[in-house]
C-alpha cells in the first residue's frame, strides 16, 4: 500500500498526465487550451449563450467573443439567435466538426478503456462515483482560485 506521500505524488502525476493530454488534444485540433475547454463545454452541454460560456470559462465577455470567433472560423461552432430571447447569441456545436475532435481523442479513449477494463463492475462504480464528485469539487476550487487572483 502506498504511503500518503506516495499517494500525493501518484495523484499529481495523474493530474499532470490528464492536463498534458488536454493540451496535446487542443494542439492537435489547432486550438488553444481555453478554446478546447470551451468546445468541450459546448459539446457536452449543448448550446450555451456567450454569457454562460464567459462565466463557465472565467473569461471576460470580450475575450469570450474572440474565443467564439476563433471557434467559429475553425468550423467547430456556429452562432444562432436564442429562441427565447432574440437579443442573445447562442453558441452551438457543429456536429460534423466534433467528429474531428473524436478522432483526436480516440487514442486516449482507447488507452483509458484498456485501464478501466482491469476493474470489476463494483470498482468501476467507485471510480465513477469519485469522478462524479471530484469534477464539481475541482470546478469550485477553480472558482476559489479565480476569486483570489482577481482580488
Amino acid at each position: 500500500m502506498a504511503s500518503p506521500q506516495e499517494r500525493h505524488v501518484i495523484f499529481r502525476r495523474y493530474l499532470d498526465a490528464v492536463g498534458l493530454h488536454g493540451m496535446a488534444g487542443a494542439e492537435a485540433a489547432g486550438l488553444h487550451a481555453t478554446e478546447w475547454y470551451a468546445l468541450s463545454l459546448i459539446s457536452l452541454d449543448g448550446a450555451l449563450t456567450s454569457g454562460e460560456l464567459a462565466t463557465r470559462t472565467g473569461l471576460t465577455t470580450g475575450a469570450t467573443t474572440r474565443l467564439i470567433d476563433r471557434l467559429e472560423r475553425a468550423g467547430y461552432v456556429r452562432r444562432t439567435a436564442d429562441p427565447s430571447d432574440r437579443r442573445k447569441v447562442v453558441v452551438q456545436p457543429v456536429p460534423d466538426a466534433l467528429t474531428r475532435i473524436d478522432q483526436v481523442v480516440a487514442p486516449g479513449r482507447r488507452k483509458i478503456a484498456d485501464v478501466l477494463a482491469r476493474y470489476t463492475p463494483e470498482q468501476l462504480d467507485l471510480l465513477f462515483d469519485y469522478f462524479t464528485h471530484a469534477a464539481p469539487a475541482y470546478r469550485a476550487a477553480t472558482e476559489e482560485i479565480r476569486k483570489h487572483t482577481r482580488g
